[in-house]
């Protein structure tokens, strides 16, 4: 089993940090050898109908160096997501971070392959708790698109409290607006 922050070796050679995991997946630092399964997620325009659109894949290479800065500086950040059976990346979750680290925003997205099977559960759970172990962090904050009934079912299971509508610029839309106290 792995702990938090050591590195172990995968069979291809490919050296991974494993910051957090689960009983079914590992929390691993982005790093270029994840380009290819980002599309599969962020470059889904389905997968991403609620969250603003596919990103452009161009930018990915920009998007991995940020979320890597984010953790050294924070130790918090966004993460490559991998299922241990079959050691595919299927998705990313963690936090974005803007000012400080008293308040972060939850995020998660997974490949459409992974729907349905309680992974955004399981992640929003281990996030909540890689954010109590850092100390910092006072407000977990989520939204989601008021059409995604899955995402805004998750955050209600996990104990986030419903704060009412909220304007978003990145969406240009209101959207159901969350909080989880640490």
């Amino acid at each position: 089993m792995y702990r938090n922050n050591e590195i172990r070796t995968r069979l291809e050679g490919v050296m991974m940090m494993v910051i957090h995991e689960t009983d079914r997946l590992n929390f691993i630092l982005f790093d270029e050898s994840h380009l290819e399964a980002m599309v599969t997620f962020w470059g889904n325009e389905e997968v991403m109908k609620y969250s603003n659109g596919q990103t452009d894949q161009e930018k990915f290479p920009q998007i991995i160096k940020a979320y890597q800065k984010c953790h050294k500086e924070h130790g918090l950040s966004v993460y490559a997501i991998e299922e241990k059976a079959t050691k595919n990346i299927i998705g990313a979750a963690g936090f974005n971070i803007e000012k400080s680290l008293e308040t972060i925003e939850l995020i998660y997205h997974f490949e459409q392959q992974s729907w349905g099977k309680g992974y955004a559960t399981e992640v929003a759970r281990a996030c909540l708790s890689m954010a109590e172990n850092n100390g910092h962090v006072k407000v977990v904050t989520a939204s989601a698109d008021p059409r995604n009934q899955a995402s805004l079912q998750v955050l209600k299971k996990i104990g986030f409290q419903y704060k009412g509508m909220k304007w978003f610029e990145d969406t240009a839309q209101e959207e159901p607006y969350f909080e989880y106290y640490l």
